[in-house]
């Protein structure tokens, strides 16, 4: 595998720190290496929350994903989107939730963006609109083929409440049903 590094914005509260989390750790527990750096504002819940990821079979030296690097985003805040985003590179893929976050008209000519409504889905679908991490983990995984699913499905039950297991599971096999559609419908042009 090569270097793969994503970025996952929000705000505090909507557990984007859980999701990579679980990639890096995935990562390790597969013998390679991987580094999640997050970084949020003093406000505890609704402030503008960011978490790099990145993932690689070398040594990673340097924690923070560079700015112009980043292969993959995900982004469920408008106001951390629109803060985050030019971390991107350019012709990368972004996946945004279309209630949440408002890309201009330049952001869908500079990436490739994406529209899957993961707050809804985990609301509405699953039932429990905590399991949000882990629709958006697998909807990050099904784009970027990063990690074995079986070894990061291992790793994302091995840090949830057994309880809530069965919720996660269906979590992320509709994650991954949304982000296979959108990837065959292709992104979004205005």
């Amino acid at each position: 595998m090569s270097r793969i590094v994503m970025r996952f914005t929000g705000v505090g509260g909507q557990g984007v720190l859980l999701a990579g989390e679980i990639f890096a750790a995935a990562k390790i527990k597969m013998g390679g290496y991987g580094v999640k750096t997050a970084t949020y504002t003093s406000q505890v819940r609704g402030g503008p929350t960011v978490v790099d990821i990145q993932l690689d079979d070398k040594e990673i030296w340097y924690p923070y994903a560079i700015d112009g690097q980043i292969d993959f985003m995900l982004s469920v805040a408008d106001k951390s989107f629109q803060l985050f985003k030019n971390g991107v590179r350019e012709g990368g893929t972004i996946v945004i939730d279309p209630n949440l976050v408002y890309p201009k008209d330049e952001d869908y000519a500079k990436w490739n963006i994406y529209e899957i409504p993961i707050i809804t889905i985990a609301k509405e679908e699953v039932g429990n609109v905590i399991t949000q991490s882990v629709v958006a983990l697998a909807i990050a995984n099904t784009f970027t083929k990063a990690l074995p699913e079986d070894i990061l499905i291992e790793t994302m039950l091995s840090k949830v409440p057994k309880k809530v297991h069965e919720a996660n599971l269906k979590a992320y096999e509709l994650g991954k049903k949304y982000a296979e559609e959108a990837i065959a419908k292709g992104p979004v042009k205005k």
